[in-house]
C-alpha cells in the first residue's frame, strides 16, 4: 500500500463510523416520505441501509470488531486490517443495500432480497459466535434487536409481493452467504500467512 493509499485509509478509518451514524439518522428521517411514496415491501428494503449503519456503529465504534476478531478469533494475528473493514462495510455492505433497493424498484422486487438475506446471515453469525464463545461480540445487540425483526419481516412480506419467486430467494441467499464466506476466508488466509511468516 502506497503512502497516499495509507493516508486515505487512515482518514476513513477515523471518520466513517461517525459518518454512518449521521447518515443513518438522515435516511430514517426520510422514512415517512418513503412510506407515502412506495409500497411497504420497498420501504422495508430501503430501511435496510440505515439500520445496517446503526449496526455498524455498535460493531465498529472504537475499532471494536476488528480488535475482537484479531484478538479473540485469530489469537492476536492481524487477520483484519483497517482497509479490510473499510472495504467490507462501505462499498460492499452499503453497495449491496443500495443496489438492492434500486434493483427492486426499477427491475424486479425479488432482486431486493439480497438486503434482508445479507442482514439475516450476519445476525445468525453474531448469534453463533456468541453461543460458541459465550461472550458478547461487537454488533450482537443490534443484530438481535434490529437485524432479525427487519430481515424476517421483509422476507415474510416478500411472500405477498408480486414478482418475487423462489429463485429470487435462492439467488439472494447465495449472494449473502458468498459475501460472508469470502470475508471469512480472506481473514483466515491472511492469518495463516502471517502465522507462517512469524514461524519462519
Amino acid at each position: 500500500m502506497s503512502c497516499g493509499e495509507a493516508c486515505v485509509v487512515n482518514w476513513l478509518a477515523k471518520r466513517w463510523v461517525s459518518a454512518a451514524l449521521f447518515m443513518a439518522v438522515g435516511f430514517l428521517l426520510l422514512g415517512p416520505a418513503m412510506a407515502v411514496s412506495f409500497a411497504g415491501f420497498f420501504v422495508l428494503i430501503y430501511l435496510h441501509l440505515p439500520i445496517y449503519m446503526f449496526h455498524q456503529v455498535e460493531e465498529h465504534a472504537g475499532d471494536r470488531f476488528r480488535h475482537f476478531t484479531n484478538v479473540t478469533l485469530f489469537r492476536g494475528v492481524e487477520a483484519l486490517r483497517p482497509v479490510d473493514v473499510i472495504i467490507v462495510n462501505l462499498p460492499v455492505v452499503w453497495g449491496v443495500n443500495l443496489i438492492s433497493f434500486y434493483a427492486a424498484l426499477l427491475i424486479s422486487p425479488g432482486l431486493g432480497l439480497a438486503a434482508p438475506y445479507l442482514m439475516l446471515v450476519n445476525a445468525i453469525l453474531h448469534l453463533v459466535t456468541t453461543i460458541r464463545l459465550r461472550c458478547y461480540n461487537p454488533g450482537l445487540v443490534t443484530a438481535i434487536v434490529l437485524f432479525l425483526p427487519l430481515s424476517l419481516a421483509t422476507l415474510l412480506l416478500a411472500r405477498q409481493t408480486p414478482g418475487v419467486t423462489i429463485y429470487h430467494h435462492v439467488f439472494a441467499l447465495a449472494i449473502a452467504v458468498i459475501i460472508h464466506a469470502l470475508i471469512m476466508l480472506q481473514a483466515a488466509r491472511r492469518a495463516r500467512l502471517l502465522s507462517a511468516g512469524a514461524q519462519g
